[in-house]
């Protein structure tokens, strides 16, 4: 699951997949800002195949964070 998670960050994010660790943080590069942030969510929903709740799009601050929202939907 990371590592298709990563890439999905490197392809929505425009950025090389070895610069995506849990320390990535929303808004921390240029290339993640908001309008990136719904790519990503729509990405990330189209990969996994799940829809993800507001509060946990609004939760998706970090790629630590992300892993451990897509985490939770996959144990359903």
């Amino acid at each position: 699951m990371e590592k298709r998670l990563k890439k999905v960050f490197a392809e929505s994010l425009g950025i090389e997949e070895d610069k995506i660790t849990d320390d990535l943080k929303y808004n921390t590069i240029d290339e993640w800002d908001s309008v990136a942030h719904m790519t990503l969510v729509a990405a990330i929903e189209d990969e996994f195949d799940i829809m993800l709740d507001t509060d946990d799009i609004i939760d998706m601050s970090s790629f630590a964070k992300a892993k451990e929202i897509i985490s939770k939907y996959l144990e359903q």
